[in-house]
């Protein structure tokens, strides 16, 4: 089934880890539907825009399998509506132009810039509200004294 132009359900729910672990990562119906927002308005421009492949480090996450990883009880993830993408493996263009061209140009619900340096994430978390309400909040992750993840506001450099 495919979300959008380049983005099939498939790319969105693989996990290595439910592979490994035996969990079920499948959506329900208002979780694809929300996964085809988020493809529509966040994916397809930016692999449009580039026209290169973009790859998703992480996409849909059941309940079951976000609690395996840790991810937050309130992780936009476990709804279709976001997604983590790394170009960083591959030629240009790198997470950081990801980042500035979705900025730039799309509208979005939270886009957090995770971890990396000042120059370049590790990779670029997006989501997307399919309500149509949406923050255009941007985020930089990084690790405090005691090595939990903690968020601050994105600033330009």
């Amino acid at each position: 089934m495919k979300l959008s132009k380049n983005l099939s359900l498939k790319e969105m729910t693989k996990s290595r880890t439910a592979l490994r672990r035996g969990i079920d990562n499948s959506p329900t119906l208002e979780h694809i539907e929300n996964m085809k927002a988020l493809a529509e308005n966040i994916f397809q421009p930016i692999r449009d825009h580039f026209g290169v492949p973009i790859y998703i480090s992480s996409g849909y996450r059941s309940e079951a399998l976000n609690n395996a990883i840790g991810g937050s009880k309130t992780s936009q993830h476990s709804k279709g509506q976001a997604i983590d993408l790394d170009r960083d493996a591959h030629s240009q263009p790198h997470n950081s132009d990801l980042f500035i061209f979705v900025k730039d140009n799309l509208d979005f619900d939270q886009m957090i810039w995770e971890f990396g340096t000042d120059d370049n994430p590790d990779w670029v978390h997006i989501s997307y509200n399919p309500d149509g309400k949406q923050r255009n909040q941007l985020l930089v992750a990084y690790k405090d004294s005691n090595n939990r993840t903690r968020y601050k506001q994105w600033k330009k450099k």
